[in-house]
């Protein structure tokens, strides 16, 4: 079970992450642009989501409806969502290995290619 304690941990790792909101939740940004976000209650209602605390990330458009398929409990789509590169993940379900990895590919979807290249040192 994550938190978005655990979000922050993680994604403050990654060069220049900085937190703040986006879309009016908790989010971590790269350079100003956000790469990961919290569901806002808005949100909850619109899906009839209760379950756990949600966290948004970006994710390759081609790759979705795999990792989808792959992790059926721990991530998830709804009709916004629908035909964009983004998926949600059930925090409450997720492990701390497979949120990093998908924090790191968000954030690599987001950042500048200099910034890339420092990671990848």
């Amino acid at each position: 079970m994550a938190t978005f304690e655990d979000v922050r941990r993680l994604g403050m790792r990654l060069p220049e992450v900085t937190e703040g909101t986006f879309y009016g939740t908790a989010a971590l940004k790269v350079r100003g642009k956000g790469f990961c976000r919290m569901w806002s209650e808005r949100e909850y209602n619109r899906d009839d989501v209760h379950d756990s605390e949600v966290l948004v990330v970006f994710c390759e458009p081609e790759a979705k409806e795999s990792l989808l398929d792959s992790y059926p409990e721990v991530l998830f789509s709804t009709p916004h969502y629908e035909g964009y590169g983004a998926m949600l993940i059930r925090l409450g379900e997720v492990d701390l290995e497979d949120l990093a990895e998908w924090l790191e590919d968000s954030y690599r979807r987001r950042a500048p290619a200099a910034l890339l290249r420092r990671l990848d040192r």
